[in-house]
């Protein structure tokens, strides 16, 4: 069985994003780039079904600039086998339904048994790649994995929900979208890197799987959040209460 894995390049986790003086978005000048962290747990389930002897292949996809070739690169050195860039200008942005397009077109081409993604973006929160592609397919989808485990021509998920954790069992091909909890990303090893750069990376287009990535949605402003008020040291029960009245909470 083949797995394709979508992986994005973001900000990287430990960077604090700055919004442009003109609020017109998310300052990138000389910011560190990395993989999705949702996305690195995607691509070491894959890894990890591999080393069971369930998947055959791995083929890394992403949508984005050339600079994403590094991120694709990253995840041929934890394991994956192949990767596509499907590449669009320097800062494009190119919207979920888009990018869940283009993915349904390099499955159409891959034929993929199993369909993995981080379960949203930390750049844009957007959480709903995984879900259009697998309403694109016709596919079942297990979102918020904890834990995957294939069982003949079905995967058996536990999901991660508000009030525990839900197990279902899709038939495949089908989709799964990944959580924190699911696994424990591995380091690339100094000889994998050096192998991932002879692995095969394919470049395309939007336009080579039909896709228009003309933006629907326009970002209007974007701004910093809102700084905490300082809070105020109370002495006693008695005096908490007086504060809460006077601010007409009690």
């Amino acid at each position: 069985m083949k797995a394709l894995v979508c992986v994005k390049r973001v900000i990287d986790y430990n960077v604090k994003p700055r919004v442009k003086s003109d609020g017109t978005g998310v300052d990138l000048a000389n910011v560190k780039m990395s993989m999705n962290p949702f996305d690195e747990i995607a691509v070491e389930e894959a890894i990890r079904l591999k080393e069971k002897g369930v998947v055959t292949e791995i083929v890394a996809v992403s949508v984005g600039p050339a600079k994403a070739q590094e991120t694709l690169r990253t995840a041929l050195a934890m394991g994956a086998d192949r990767a596509v860039l499907v590449q669009v200008d320097d800062g494009v942005e190119v919207e979920p339904l888009a990018v869940a397009k283009i993915v349904k077109g390099v499955a159409d081409e891959e034929a993929p048994g199993l369909i993995i993604t981080g379960k949203q973006a930390i750049d844009d929160d957007s959480n709903q790649v995984g879900q259009m592609v697998a309403a694109l397919m016709g596919r079942p989808q297990g979102t918020f994995a904890n834990e995957v485990t294939v069982e003949g021509d079905s995967v058996v998920v536990k999901r991660e929900i508000d009030g525990g954790l839900e197990t279902v069992k899709l038939a495949l091909p089908a989709v799964v979208t990944t959580d924190l909890r699911l696994n424990e990303p591995r380091y690339a090893s100094l000889p994998n890197i050096m192998k991932a750069k002879s692995k095969p990376l394919a470049t395309k287009a939007p336009g080579d799987y039909g896709v228009d990535i003309t933006p629907r949605l326009k970002t209007l402003k974007v701004t910093e959040p809102a700084q905490r008020q300082a809070g105020i040291k109370v002495g006693s029960v008695d005096e908490l209460v007086a504060k809460l009245k006077a601010m007409g909470v009690a």
